[in-house]
């Protein structure tokens, strides 16, 4: 398997813009992301919207190594450590990732995000969440911290822009909740990294596709692509054993991200092209636990293109049938 440092070389070529060129170019130094779990639920699993939330969730698949330390400035220290004994990193975003991460009292949020802001090596915050949970006050509490020099991004879970699709997870929310929040977010100068999902049950390459052009044509400023993963402990685990779900191939991923990569304008900063699930709650498709495999296969498809971000901007794609 190739190296972490192969893919970050090929990725720095100029073939896309991640979010390691965007903040090397801001802070003149490599900066890392301090995952951070602060205990938040969320509405479609406490009962104010759902139970069970979306079919596909269980938070342990996308942040494996979450942990619940005694407070937030415990767990940038822990975090901290390993990056600066790995990556040699003496800068920092405290990514509040676990959960739904706007969902509670202003104050309180108010407490956690300043907590991890007042560690000196930590430059901003990225905040992950829903678009149904980003109330005015808390865009402005976000926004404040921006204004105050701090780097700060909002990171939206859309997955889909098809409401049957978001309907069919369970998602609790639709696109019209998305472009509100965008238009909110936007209206404090707060950039947005939107979370799209590859092979939600019922979807094929060309939604995906359409997905990301209704959120580029709303504006976004970061982007975040997964595949969809099959993880014990899930309603999409039980649908899949009774063959209800037939898990995304390998070669169908890294297609469908090359294609996704070269539609999106080349300002738009990716701050990931796959995820990975712990091996021992991944069901399928096994591929999924290949982190660096995946990266450098969509690295070496855009070298063999020669094709890179922005190459195929285009007129909108026709809609799918039957599918708005």
């Amino acid at each position: 398997m190739a190296s972490s440092s192969t893919f970050r070389q090929s990725v720095l070529s100029g073939r896309v813009h991640t979010l390691g060129q965007y903040l090397l170019a801001r802070f003149g130094e490599r900066v890392h992301k301090i995952a951070i779990n602060a205990g938040f639920t969320c509405p479609n699993r406490d009962g104010s919207k759902g139970r069970g939330g979306c079919t596909f969730c269980n938070n342990v698949s996308f942040s494996p190594n979450a942990r619940r330390e005694p407070d937030v400035a415990a767990q940038v220290e822990a975090g901290r450590a390993v990056l600066a004994r790995r990556t040699g990193a003496r800068r920092f975003i405290a990514y509040f990732q676990a959960y739904t991460n706007t969902y509670g009292d202003v104050a309180e949020l108010r407490r956690l995000y300043e907590q991890a802001l007042s560690e000196p090596d930590v430059v901003g915050l990225s905040v992950g969440t829903r678009p149904d949970c980003v109330p005015d006050e808390v865009l402005d509490l976000l926004a404040g911290y921006r204004e105050r020099g701090h780097e700060v991004w909002l990171e939206l879970g859309l997955q889909s822009a098809f409401d049957e699709t978001l309907d069919r997870v369970n998602r609790g929310h639709g696109f019209a909740e998305y472009r509100d929040a965008v238009a909110r977010a936007h209206d404090r100068g707060l950039p947005v990294c939107t979370h799209l999902i590859v092979g939600l049950p019922g979807e094929v390459a060309d939604h995906s596709l359409l997905s990301l052009e209704r959120v580029l044509e709303l504006g976004v400023e970061g982007l975040k692509i997964h595949p969809l993963h099959v993880v014990k402990g899930t309603l999409l685990a039980n649908q899949w054993r009774r063959g209800e779900y037939e898990p995304l191939e390998f070669d169908h991923y890294v297609e469908t991200v090359v294609e996704m990569v070269r539609r999106t304008p080349g300002e738009v900063v990716f701050h990931r092209l796959t995820g990975t699930a712990a091996e021992r709650i991944l069901l399928a498709p096994q591929w999924c636990s290949w982190k660096w495999r995946v990266l450098n296969a969509i690295t070496r498809r855009l070298e063999a293109l020669d094709a890179r971000q922005g190459d195929r901007l285009q007129p909108p794609m026709a809609a799918i049938a039957n599918s708005r």
